[in-house]
């Protein structure tokens, strides 16, 4: 059964860090391109990060360069969103996706999980 599975959501003040998890069943994550995208109330889901380890591919939206880091542990089949110097703006549900190349239209992602709520506070 293919699943995904977030976890490590919560709520911080401006500046602190969050590490969202996301497990994955069903297929290796060395084989397909993961992806974290968000959702803020009222706005359109938008693509956070993503990468393709096969292919040695990372990507970050400008408004998280430099702040966030996605990583994966191909061994325990997990994917990592690493959130730093998280802003009031980053307040959003948080999405793990996956799909077959790296694409950035979340209609190309077949395979989502049940979101994480990040929440900061100012």
């Amino acid at each position: 059964q293919v699943q995904l599975v977030e976890s490590g959501g919560g709520s911080v003040r401006a500046g602190g860090s969050l590490r969202l998890t996301c497990a994955v069943t069903g297929f290796t994550t060395n084989d397909r391109c993961m992806g974290w995208f968000r959702q803020a109330p009222g706005k359109e889901r938008e693509g956070v990060a993503r990468t393709h380890a096969r292919f040695d591919f990372t990507w970050y939206a400008d408004s998280v360069k430099g702040r966030f880091t996605i990583s994966q542990d191909n061994a325990k089949n997990l994917v990592y969103l690493q959130m730093n110097s998280l802003k009031p703006e980053d307040t959003a549900m948080y999405y793990c996706a996956a799909a077959a190349t790296c694409s950035s239209r979340a209609s190309e992602y077949r395979t989502w999980g049940q979101g994480a709520q990040v929440t900061v506070s100012s």
